[in-house]
């Protein structure tokens, strides 16, 4: 039974892997920590922790006083605050995660870290986008995720780290408010859809990115560190997707339920380009070879569960 360790806690993803975690592991078993004070479902549900992850010091001390096992590095600062401090977030995201992966190759730990569909840039195949490709990001988010997969493999390799990880198409969630990426349209677009029947995109109406409703992204974090360590060849960058959604088409879908939602367009320039960067559609055919990934939910399934969570469905 493992005893768990996770960075970031109170974010967009930790808000919803930590129950899930504490459901399958028990409470007390599950550490979450973050540089604040989050949700009181993280904060009170179990044990909690203020800790700043680029502190490798703090890092060991609070691994060893849990004996924890295993740790899910979530601290990250995402691609579009990342542009508008690039140094910013190449300290966070890379020193956080050289703290934690120090700390696991003394203390034997396992490591979990998410890496993202921004490792890609203009020069990778578009649609599909293959699970082994040429990553040339040209944003500082996807430059710190394409390091921290070298990084997570030269530790696997060269000290024998249990690293593991799968690189993240946008996610979708209710709960907490989405950290400052590129496909936060694609949260934001349902609570203003409940609210007010009406959104302003930030992307053009044909921008498509691959999504993940989040209940498939905690599944599929959990799954890859309980997959057979010999079955795994991509330990730290599996591809994985559920769905191919642009502005337009998800309007199209939420009109299912809402029939007079209105969407608009004022793109940002800065946010569209980034999106152009990226894939149109991934394979993950890896993951689902390797370890069985399988996704759960669909545009539709997640829609009709978004909306209803919010009260409109």
């Amino acid at each position: 039974m493992r005893r768990i360790l996770v960075t970031g806690a109170g974010g967009q993803i930790g808000s919803w892997l930590v129950p899930r975690l504490r459901e399958l592991y028990g409470d007390d078993r599950v550490l979450a920590t973050d540089i604040r004070t989050p949700d009181p479902v993280v904060a009170e549900g179990g044990p909690f922790q203020v800790l700043d992850a680029t502190d490798r010091k703090g890092v060991g001390q609070a691994v060893m006083r849990h004996d924890a096992d295993t740790v899910y590095h979530l601290a990250a600062i995402l691609s579009a605050v990342g542009e508008r401090d690039p140094r910013l977030a190449w300290h966070v995201n890379m020193s956080s995660l050289e703290a934690v992966l120090e700390v696991a190759r003394e203390q034997g730990c396992a490591v979990f870290t998410p890496s993202s569909i921004g490792v890609f840039g203009p020069e990778s195949p578009k649609d599909p986008t293959p699970q082994d490709t040429v990553n040339r990001p040209r944003t500082i988010y996807g430059v710190t995720k394409v390091a921290g997969e070298l990084l997570c493999d030269y530790y696997h390799a060269r000290y024998g780290v249990d690293t593991r990880g799968v690189r993240y198409p946008g996610l979708i969630s209710h709960g907490a408010p989405p950290g400052g990426g590129t496909t936060d349209w694609a949260v934001e677009i349902f609570y203003a859809a409940a609210r007010e029947g009406r959104y302003t995109s930030f992307l053009s109406a044909d921008a498509q990115l691959d999504m993940m409703y989040m209940p498939d992204a905690v599944r599929a974090a959990i799954e890859v560190m309980e997959a057979d360590a010999d079955a795994l060849t991509h330990r730290n960058a599996f591809n994985v997707t559920a769905m191919q959604l642009s502005p337009e088409s998800l309007a199209t879908e939420i009109r299912r339920h809402l029939p007079d939602f209105v969407i608009d367009y004022d793109v940002d320039p800065v946010r569209q380009g980034i999106a152009e960067s990226w894939p149109d559609r991934i394979d993950d055919s890896a993951a689902r070879e390797e370890w069985g990934w399988q996704p759960e939910y669909d545009a539709a399934a997640m829609t009709a569960e978004m909306l209803e969570v919010l009260g409109r469905g």
